[in-house]
């Protein structure tokens, strides 16, 4: 008989957070094993998170580390910062962690059931694509038809809420994280400006080995933490938030179900592709 392990993937964010709660509550049969892989170079909002989570399940949560830090990753990267195109963060600091974690319950054969936390209105996208046939992924949300706000509905019926990076940032992962919006970094800077420091230093290390990337494309960390460029990008993104306001107001008068309430952090930002490995960090 094949032996199951059933494990679930906590990034900081609030999906997995979210169906970590959904599977306790309503499949307690399940031994599922929730796993952080810890890159270092998370958020304190971050792990401030995962512990009230881990109160609330009432189960340990196992710390998965790499085993070299990212100094070392870009060494061996020829100091080539990652990428959109290039993710070996996500590879060496998310993904091989997590592969050396189960490798000696595939070695025993082992079947792996991994759980997803990609929701109903999000069904299309993929997550972690295993090259092993004794990993499995499951969708709950897909399943329970769980979207968006029913996400937001689980951790505020739970007395978990959000996590406190929600209040400027979209998304969990590393401090440093390229997915980042210029209006993010600016925060970055304002709440963390020891993390913005070494975010800076890892680019002009980069730019010192005739390595050609900046953390975002067509402006470095330096220029865009000038105080007036910083005002520009505050007050785009002001009106961005506006007009989404207003095409939430129109859909309101439209349908007078849904909830009147004001745009989240999230609602300005695309479903860029973060699809695939990138889903570790950010669910």
């Amino acid at each position: 008989m094949t032996k199951t392990r059933h494990v679930l993937g906590l990034s900081g964010g609030k999906d997995s957070a979210a169906l970590a709660i959904h599977m306790d509550k309503n499949y307690p049969n399940i031994p599922v094993e929730y796993f952080f892989t810890d890159t270092g170079y998370e958020l304190k909002e971050t792990y401030d998170f995962l512990n009230k989570l881990k109160t609330r399940l009432k189960k340990p949560i196992h710390y998965i580390k790499p085993k070299n830090n990212f100094d070392y990753f870009m060494k061996k990267y020829n100091n080539f910062l990652p990428s959109a195109n290039a993710r070996w963060c996500t590879i060496e600091m998310k993904l091989k962690p997590f592969e050396n974690w189960i490798k000696e319950s595939l070695k025993n054969g082992t079947e792996i059931i991994t759980y997803v936390g990609i929701r109903f209105d999000e069904r299309g996208r993929v997550g972690y694509k295993p090259t092993n046939p004794l990993i499995k992924a499951k969708f709950p949300f897909i399943d329970d038809m769980i979207d968006r706000e029913g996400v937001v509905s689980i951790l505020e019926d739970s007395g978990l809420g959000l996590p406190d990076y929600y209040k400027w940032r979209s998304r969990s992962g590393c401090s440093f994280c390229f997915f980042q919006r210029k209006i993010e970094w600016v925060g970055l800077k304002e709440n963390h400006p020891e993390k913005f420091a070494y975010a800076k230093k890892l680019e002009k290390n980069a730019k010192d080995h005739d390595s050609p990337f900046t953390w975002m494309q067509g402006e470095s960390l330096e220029e865009l933490e000038q105080p007036d460029r910083i005002a520009k990008i505050k007050s785009n993104y002001e009106k961005q938030l506006e007009t989404l306001r207003k095409k939430k107001v129109d859909k309101i008068k439209n349908n007078p179900f849904l909830k009147d309430e004001d745009v989240a952090v999230d609602d300005n930002i695309e479903n860029d592709d973060v699809s695939s490995s990138c889903l570790i960090c950010h669910k």
